[in-house]
């Protein structure tokens, strides 16, 4: 499975840098800190579906942001949980 491109990677993690709130991506039993580039570069795969959980103050404004930079990318997401 290739691994997601580095443009991909490093925007997602400047975007959920610019937020408070924890932002966290799980796939299968795994939990990725979205604001680590290198959990980012070692875990985020092109063909995987993964949950987002994010939790905090500006949760709102997250969620959205987080949901376009994937989608520009093509990385799907199942769903966002707070």
């Amino acid at each position: 499975m290739p691994n997601a491109n580095n443009a991909a990677i490093v925007e997602i993690s400047q975007t959920a840098n610019k937020f408070r709130s924890s932002i966290v991506l799980q796939y299968d039993n795994k939990y990725i800190d979205v604001k680590s580039i290198l959990g980012l570069f070692t875990t985020l795969l092109t063909s995987s579906n993964y949950d987002l959980h994010v939790h905090g103050p500006d949760a709102d404004e997250a969620k959205k942001a987080m949901a376009e930079v994937f989608a520009k990318h093509g990385l799907k997401i199942n769903s966002i949980q707070d």
